[in-house]
């Protein structure tokens, strides 16, 4: 399901709170996590989240304020609902940006490869969650998206991937428009989130042991941040 939404979000998003549910079999926990998409106009933000979601291309004008999604994956251990917010890129909009990914545990950092330019300005919205969000407290994934538009490429594989590896990021190549590797890089998101779960669970339990029995029900989430 997508809502645009043009009025800023308030900090107590449902992303960011607990709530008593149940899976679809009600025998796996549910995790609830806010994804934010963040880089310059025209990388395909919109396209890759309504790719995702709606399993489908469309081409689309210049978000205004941010557009929402949702969709949930039921994994063997686990089920993960995304709560996924597709931020505007124009340069006017950067100053209110931080309202939008408040309380994300999530971040998709989206460059075109066939304009250099954009890997720059994603670089610099990763020094911004730096500022807002603790290394461990966010997973954040750099895409490099328009892989149909290669013949024009202007940013190397291996730059992306060193530039994700210094930084400790989660890295992928997709294109919204052919379909190549949408889904890995959100089921790659998911997968880190749970791990991190089950590592701090582990960390909590006296002995060393998660806490988290993966056959109780109920809906849980990471960190928030107000």
């Amino acid at each position: 399901m997508a809502n645009a939404l043009q009025q800023l979000p308030s900090s107590q998003g449902t992303a960011q709170k607990a709530m008593l549910g149940t899976s679809l079999e009600g025998t796996r926990p549910t995790y609830i996590y806010k994804v934010v998409l963040l880089g310059n106009t025209s990388v395909g933000k919109s396209s890759l989240a309504y790719r995702y979601v709606k399993k489908d291309f469309k081409e689309s004008l210049p978000t205004v304020g941010c557009s929402f999604f949702t969709q949930t994956i039921n994994l063997e251990v686990a089920t993960v609902k995304f709560e996924i917010w597709d931020t505007a890129g124009q340069e006017k909009y950067h100053s209110v940006c931080h309202l939008y990914y408040r309380g994300a545990h999530a971040a998709l950092l989206v460059y075109d490869i066939a304009n250099k330019e954009t890997l720059k300005r994603a670089k610099l919205w990763l020094r911004d969650l730096e500022k807002e969000f603790l290394p461990d407290e966010i997973v954040v994934a750099l895409v490099g998206n328009k892989m149909d538009l290669a013949v024009e490429r202007e940013v190397a594989t291996e730059e992306g991937e060193e530039f994700a590896r210094t930084k400790g990021l989660l890295f992928m190549e997709t294109s919204a428009k052919s379909n190549h590797q949408v889904n890995d890089i959100f089921m790659a998101i998911a997968q880190e989130l749970l791990r991190r779960e089950q590592e701090k669970a582990s960390a909590l339990s006296p002995c060393g042991r998660s806490t988290v029995n993966l056959g109780e029900s109920g809906v849980r989430t990471g960190c928030c941040r107000l």
